[in-house]
C-alpha cells in the first residue's frame, strides 16, 4: 500500500485498535508478555504459563488480539504504512512466539496458527530494511536483554 494515502475509516479502526489495548487487562497482558515471555520450547511455554492460569489468559489475550489486527492488516482494513510506522508491538509478539510457532502447529493440527501475525512480522521486517537498515538487530539486542532481565524466577 505503500505511496496509498489512508482513508478516514482505516485511521479510524487503527484509533479504535489502539484504545483497545489501553484496556487494563490487555495492557497488563501486554507488560507481562514483554517482561517474562522467553521461551525456546514448548516445555518452557508450559512453565512459564501453565494452562488454565492467569499467565496462560495473559499469552492467549494478547496473541488473539494481534492476530486479529493482523488479520485486518492481510485484508487491507488497516493501511501498512500508518500501521508499521505507529506500532512494532506484533513485531516483538512474534519474535518471542517464533521458536514455538512449528511445535504449536504441529500439537494443534493448524499449519495456519497466527499466520497473520507472521505474515505481518515479515512484511514489517522488509519495510523497516527499507526505512533503517540495522534496527532490526538493534530491536533483537534490546529484546535479548530484556526478556533475560525480566523473566520471572520460581
Amino acid at each position: 500500500m505503500a505511496g496509498k494515502k489512508p482513508s478516514y475509516q482505516q485511521a479510524q479502526l487503527q484509533i479504535e485498535l489502539y484504545d483497545l489495548r489501553r484496556e487494563a487487562r490487555l495492557r497488563a497482558a501486554r507488560k507481562w508478555f514483554a517482561q517474562n515471555f522467553v521461551v525456546e520450547k514448548m516445555e518452557d511455554v508450559q512453565k512459564l504459563a501453565p494452562p488454565g492460569s492467569k499467565h496462560d489468559a495473559s499469552v492467549r489475550m494478547l496473541i488473539s488480539y494481534w492476530e486479529m489486527v493482523c488479520q485486518m492488516l492481510e485484508c487491507g482494513l488497516l493501511h501498512e504504512e500508518l500501521f508499521f510506522h505507529t506500532t512494532n508491538e506484533q513485531y516483538l509478539v512474534w519474535q518471542r512466539l517464533k521458536a514455538v510457532m512449528p511445535e504449536f502447529r504441529k500439537r494443534y493440527h493448524n499449519p495456519h496458527m497466527l499466520e497473520n501475525l507472521e505474515k505481518a512480522a515479515k512484511r514489517y521486517e522488509k519495510w523497516m530494511q527499507r526505512r533503517a537498515p540495522g534496527h532490526l538487530e538493534a530491536v533483537r539486542q534490546f529484546m535479548e536483554q530484556m526478556g533475560t532481565g525480566g523473566a520471572e524466577k520460581k
